[in-house]
């Protein structure tokens, strides 16, 4: 064996991505049922994402907020091993409490960001059917502060038309990375499309020239826009935070 033969190849950063779920009693029926379902479905696609990528190792953490927050695991985990738990609605909705929370999580230093190989910024999903019940701005402006916050990237998932899409659009920081759907269909569509896609561009590598803050989230809303006029994913989904512009009327079911 010759002595280049016993170098080991150089272990990958990691991408972490982050889907906060909202729980609350709204949630309840076949909002919960799909977020649930389409999880289940979309795991195995975002660890084929990390299989084939040379540079990066993908690892996901899910919270769910209501009355609280809570992480589905104590640490990120690979997504070939992340065994999905079913999420329950229940309570209020507290927002804020979840910002602070991830907050605290997206840190080098005693958080989820302290990958002994290093960490390429995160994918951050955000689902939610109502309104913060909390004072959310006070978490947000805490989050907004946050380095690996302001270079990753942030979409938001909008269940129906009571969600408070402008609240959605403060978290994003801007409103064509929100998404509204209005039945269990868009929901499972949107959900793959996000969580793939959002996986994706945030393990890559910015393109060349391209370091600032803001890049991976310009990409990825970039991304999106083409998606629209390529694909029906989008079919009966409000794109953008602009409540003037409605196109499907909410269909649930019964809760």
């Amino acid at each position: 064996m010759g002595k280049f033969d016993e170098i080991e190849a150089a272990p990958r950063r990691v991408m972490t991505l982050f889907i906060l779920v909202d729980t609350s009693g709204s949630m309840e029926g076949d909002r919960i049922g799909q977020v649930n379902a389409s999880m289940l479905e979309v795991i195995p696609y975002i660890d084929d994402i990390s299989k084939s990528n040379a540079d990066a190792q993908v690892k996901v953490a899910v919270m769910e907020f209501s009355s609280g927050c809570e992480w589905q695991y104590p640490q990120p985990m690979d997504a070939g091993q992340y065994q999905w738990r079913d999420l329950e609605a229940g309570g209020l909705t507290q927002m804020g409490e979840a910002f602070t929370e991830l907050n605290d999580k997206l840190s080098t230093s005693h958080g989820f960001m302290n990958q002994a190989s290093g960490s390429f910024a995160p994918a951050i999903i955000l689902l939610s059917d109502g309104e913060p019940t909390d004072d959310y701005k006070r978490g947000l402006s805490k989050l907004k502060e946050n380095g690996w916050y302001k270079a990753g990237i942030k979409v938001a998932i909008a269940i129906g038309d009571d969600a408070n899409k402008d609240v959605l659009a403060e978290f994003t920081g801007n409103k064509e990375a929100v998404l509204t759907v209005h039945n269990k269909e868009q929901l499972k569509k949107i959900i793959h499309f996000v969580s793939v896609t959002a996986s994706q561009v945030a393990s890559s590598h910015s393109s060349v020239g391209s370091e600032a803050a803001d890049s991976k989230q310009e990409e990825f809303v970039d991304t999106l826009k083409d998606a629209q006029d390529t694909t029906d994913t989008f079919e009966g989904v409000d794109v953008s935070a602009d409540d003037s512009s409605n196109a499907g009327t909410d269909d649930w079911g019964q809760f």
